[in-house]
């Protein structure tokens, strides 16, 4: 996507609600398509919109490692991050994305504080992660917009690798791909196509209309 698309774009969302968003969806005919499920939920009540930056991370196959805790530390956890569960997608962050990610729905902390502000310092917009999320406490107190399915505890070792980015997922029982919009606030969650998000918003735009005149 050239730049100045994505800044046509951004420009378009800048007021949208996620309700707003819904009825422009519901006024093109797009009735069941779009909303995540509810259990896609803020850390905080806060409005974040941008354009998708797709990550899917599945279950760790194994082996577990069976060594010593000093080994596991200083060998094995290196290696892990290099070789089974890195992050190359945070090396391409354009300003205006929004991180979607697909863990597969596990309840484990692949964002915390430490990277999510990195991520969010970089010119990200917000995350939504079908999956868990952990140090929300800091996450909060940074005013990192994320939206998760769980909170956890769990680092990523032995837990998750990493599988691609850029590509079609599912979250929340919604497909997002790479440059769909996504809107996010306290109703939660709703993924636009791309190919309709300029009609989208021009309905959306009608019914905030509205809504501010009654």
């Amino acid at each position: 996507m050239h730049a100045d698309e994505r800044e046509e774009l951004l420009t378009l969302y800048t007021d949208l609600r996620v309700c707003d968003v819904r009825d422009g969806m519901d006024a093109l005919g797009y009735f069941h398509y779009g909303s995540l499920d509810p259990t896609i939920r803020p850390l905080w009540r806060t409005h974040a919109f941008g354009i998708a930056k797709t990550v899917r991370y599945l279950p760790y196959r194994g082996p577990e490692p069976q060594m010593s805790a000093k080994e596991y530390r200083e060998e094995w956890t290196p290696m892990y991050y290099e070789k089974i569960c890195p992050y190359p997608w945070t090396k391409e962050i354009e300003k205006g994305d929004f991180i979607v990610i697909d863990l597969s729905g596990l309840n484990v902390g692949l964002i915390g504080s430490c990277n999510g502000l990195g991520i969010f310092a970089d010119g990200a917009r917000g995350f939504v992660i079908d999956g868990g999320v952990r140090d929300t406490d800091e996450l909060i107190r940074e005013h990192v917009p994320v939206w998760s399915k769980t909170i956890a505890q769990t680092m990523v070792q032995v837990r998750l690798q990493y599988d691609a980015h850029n590509i079609p997922i599912a979250v929340g029982g919604v497909q997002a791909r790479p440059g769909d919009m996504v809107v996010a606030d306290g109703d939660g969650v709703i993924v636009v196509p791309h190919e309709i998000a300029r009609d989208v918003a021009t309905w959306a735009h009608d019914e905030h209309a509205k809504d501010k005149q009654d």
